[in-house]
């Protein structure tokens, strides 16, 4: 939550900077498989051609940059853009000597994109944290060719995804609630609402709106099985806000409580 005295993209600045960029990187090879289909879904749907540039907005620690700079190939261009220190870092050691793509440490809504060379915007998850999301989309807009599109992937409400409230409801019973989000903070539930969607993106200029629910299967496991995915889901995410600062004894307990949850979905 924002403070009066705190412009509201500075709290997330510090968050992917101080917490949550640190977990992700650490992180990064197993999330990159468990995020895999995600991925896939939002690529299919964008329909990237040879030769198109691509701006890949909240890039993290660049798996998407990747995926999308083979689709380009090497007459295209990407651009990442996040603004998370320690996972640009890591994309940038990954995109190490490959002239298709180039990163920056940016946050969306301001930047300056070079206007109207964009083919495509892309996001994976990374458009759900805009304090400002009309402003951010609206200067994303700008960055658009016309005739461009952009293409996003975003949670849909709690109940549809049980991938954060099962390991939520594992761990209520040992930590005090987390802070409770007005509807329109920006998280990961930000965008359930569809009108809230088609009206925000309506407002920055976008036309031909289209919304599909698509239903996944995610391998918290990231394909090694129970004890990871234990260990994936205590490290990143809610449950680990959540545990940040709790003692030994109850960390253990939420753990053997995150384990009995997802026992059952092996």
């Amino acid at each position: 939550m924002s403070s009066q005295s705190t412009p509201p993209i500075q709290d997330q600045i510090a968050y992917w900077n101080d917490e949550g960029g640190p977990q992700w990187t650490a992180r990064q090879e197993v999330w990159d498989v468990t995020m895999q289909p995600i991925s896939d879904a939002a690529l299919a749907r964008a329909g990237v051609k040879p030769g198109e540039r691509v701006v890949d907005v909240g890039c993290g620690c660049g798996a998407t940059t990747l995926d999308l700079a083979r689709l380009v190939g090497p007459q295209g261009r990407v651009l990442g853009v996040d603004v998370s220190k320690p996972m640009l870092e890591r994309a940038k050691a990954r995109g190490a000597g490959n002239p298709v793509v180039r990163f920056a440490e940016a946050d969306a809504t301001t930047y300056p994109f070079e206007r109207g060379a964009a083919d495509i915007l892309f996001s994976r998850h990374g458009v759900m944290f805009f304090p400002q999301p009309e402003r951010a989309f609206t200067n994303l807009r700008s960055a658009l060719k016309p005739g461009g599109r952009v293409t996003f992937s975003c949670f849909r409400t709690p109940k549809e995804n049980a991938l954060i409230t099962t390991i939520l409801a594992a761990v209520t019973e040992f930590v005090p609630p987390l802070p409770k989000l007005n509807p329109e903070d920006p998280g990961p539930f930000t965008f359930a609402d569809p009108e809230r969607v088609k009206r925000i993106l309506g407002n920055a200029g976008f036309t031909s709106i289209a919304l599909e629910p698509v239903d996944l299967q995610l391998d918290v496991g990231s394909g090694k099985g129970l004890d990871e995915a234990v260990l994936n889901m205590r490290e990143i995410g809610p449950a680990s806000r959540a545990l940040k600062d709790a003692p030994a004894e109850i960390r253990a307990k939420a753990e053997a409580s995150i384990r009995a949850a997802l026992t059952p979905l092996q």
